[in-house]
């Protein structure tokens, strides 16, 4: 999904020794069991230093479509730091940070990522409207559903 919305470089925040894709960048999360704010810290950290911006994607949402990551760099704006996907004024992931807001990762805890401070700031957000947000792949029944286009079930 990443390299078909053309972003580069891939960085994949992954517990150690697990494989990455060829054309990936693994970052390595020694304490997984720490959630996802601690994946964004590793990850936001690796982003070379000349970046004007990272898009967060979610391993666990494969449906995604390459083409809500072209609409999220495409809604860039300079007013405001934080793109976010919206569906019935909810934002969510994916998300695009501008280097300005990555010090937002540093303040979260525990496995709640951004929805938190989406849902408190969404009017430093330029949202993107999707029609729906992907569905998350937790388990093979997930993965059954999504495979079989239920998604939703």
């Amino acid at each position: 999904i990443a390299r078909t919305a053309r972003l580069d470089p891939v960085l994949a925040v992954v517990p150690p020794g697990m494989a990455v894709p060829p054309d990936a960048v693994p970052v390595p999360n020694p304490h997984p069991e720490r959630g996802l704010s601690q994946s964004l810290r590793l990850g936001i950290a690796a982003v070379p230093e000349d970046a004007a911006a990272a898009v967060i994607l979610l391993g666990d949402q494969p449906t995604l479509e390459p083409g809500a990551v072209r609409r999220l760099i495409g809604a860039r704006d300079p007013r405001r730091d934080v793109v976010a996907t919206r569906v019935g004024g909810v934002l969510a992931p994916p998300v695009l940070l501008e280097s300005g807001a990555f010090e937002i990762v540093a303040g979260l805890t525990g496995d709640i990522g951004l929805r938190d401070w989406l849902r408190s700031n969404a009017e430093h957000v330029t949202p993107v409207e999707v029609e729906a947000h992907p569905p998350d792949v937790d388990t093979p029944g997930d993965l059954e559903r999504v495979r079989d286009g239920h998604a939703g079930a």
